[in-house]
């Protein structure tokens, strides 16, 4: 027996441009032409000879995608606006059929698409946790065994009894999410439920997806949240335009996708709009040397590097007290550590309208990965410029610490400090050497 839960082979989806699929019409036109059926006929007839004339193309949302997910395994699924994510997981939940190619589910499965997704807005909360559980073919008496804690993770006691369209959004996503989780499906199927909701209902979502996923059930989540696609998922998809991008580990796929996303990669930073300051200095370039001064698009962990800031000023007349700081942060956001003018106290007097300033790194502390910088300068105090996401930095391996060994983001995480272990105190080696 196979231990897949999911398996997609070749599967692809098109939609028509313009118009709606042959064939389709809703309640409302359908109603409308049970009384114009006379005048309407012609025309009609028409239309199914010829095609409707508003349609002016079609698109593939899907096309040609290929992969396995075993049975436990978490499996993000990342990409841009439109690369097909929800497509994808509408085919998965049999509310929409593939154009070609097929996918085979093992197993119950419970979907989050979208807020409140099989509720009815009629019935009453304590209702609509009833008949999803029906709707996964469970017994009256399975659910009746999870519901005070479906409840309760959802914080609507008050409201269990109250027709769920009278609950705000954030009552509404907190009870669709606690339905779906709680009634044990063996697939799980998210789709952006972390992309609303305030910070503590989203990490209350991330300890029940890992408790999820910790029980052996399959789970796939789609989501533009790469911490969540980084500490829960074991495999990830990444689909681009409508293709599979990547297949395979975590980090990979993330560090891909945010590349792709470096829309300023090889830009001078003078052509940047999106920056904040006074203007009375400009960030203009930003480039990476080696020890010889030769310019390099990549970094080796523990490697001598400089960087060069190119700036520009406005006044007339030689520019005192310019301060410059390059802040590198990880993949998230997060910063990590800063090389600043202010902290080595190297405030720069007397400089020229036009120039260039560098900083030279001894051993670049970073492990193998993508990481940003943002740039920023002051003139007196004042904050002239920022360019966040100045430069993107992709480090590789490199023997920091002279022993063959290069680190690993995942087991030694992204910071690498100079250290030397001995089976002896520092203090008491010392003195040993000192009085042999």
């Amino acid at each position: 027996m196979s231990d897949a839960a999911i398996l997609v082979d070749g599967l692809s989806k098109q939609y028509r441009l313009g118009g709606k699929p042959r064939g389709y019409k809703t309640f409302r036109e359908s109603l409308t032409n049970a009384f114009s059926l006379p005048a309407r006929a012609l025309g009609s007839l028409f239309r199914e000879k010829n095609g409707d004339e508003s349609e002016t193309g079609s698109f593939w949302a899907l096309n040609g995608v290929s992969f396995e997910v075993k049975r436990g395994e978490v499996l993000g699924v990342i990409g841009r606006n439109g690369a097909g994510k929800s497509t994808l997981l509408k085919i998965l939940s049999r509310i929409t059929e593939p154009t070609h190619g097929f996918a085979e589910i093992t197993g119950r499965i419970g979907t989050l698409l979208e807020v409140g997704t099989g509720f009815h807005p009629e019935l009453s909360g304590r209702e609509n946790i009833f008949l999803n559980g029906a709707i996964l073919g469970m017994r009256r008496s399975e659910v009746s065994k999870k519901f005070d804690e479906i409840v309760a993770f959802a914080e609507v006691e008050k409201f269990v009894d109250t027709p769920v369209k009278h609950y705000s959004s954030g009552m509404y996503l907190r009870l669709a999410f606690a339905v779906a989780a709680h009634l044990e499906p063996e697939i799980l199927l998210v789709d952006e439920v972390l992309a609303v909701g305030d910070a503590a209902f989203q990490k209350k979502c991330l300890g029940k997806m890992n408790d999820v996923a910790q029980a052996g059930r399959t789970v796939l989540l789609v989501s533009h949240n790469m911490a969540a696609i980084s500490s829960l998922c074991t495999h990830v998809v990444m689909l681009k335009q409508g293709e599979l991008g990547y297949f395979g580990d975590p980090q990979t796929a993330i560090e891909q996708y945010l590349s792709e996303g470096a829309n300023f990669a090889g830009v001078s930073l003078e052509d940047r709009k999106d920056r904040t300051g006074s203007g009375a200095g400009r960030l203009t370039g930003l480039a990476i040397h080696d020890n010889r001064g030769v310019q390099q698009s990549v970094v080796q962990s523990g490697s001598e590097v400089t960087f060069a800031l190119n700036y520009s000023t406005q006044r007339n007349t030689q520019a005192n007290n310019v301060l410059f700081e390059l802040k590198f942060t990880d993949l998230f956001g997060n910063l990590l550590f800063a090389l600043s003018t202010h902290l080595t106290g190297s405030n720069f007097d007397a400089l020229e309208k036009t120039g260039t300033v560098y900083c030279r790194v001894p051993s670049f502390p970073l492990s193998p990965g993508l990481y940003q910088t943002q740039a920023v300068m002051y003139i007196n105090n004042d904050l002239c410029d920022v360019v966040k996401d100045a430069f993107e930095v992709s480090v590789i391996e490199g023997d920091f610490f002279g022993s063959g060994k290069a680190a690993v983001v995942k087991f030694h995480g992204p910071f690498l400090v100079p250290q030397s272990w001995e089976s002896l105190p520092p203090w008491e080696a010392a003195g040993s050497f000192q009085n042999s």
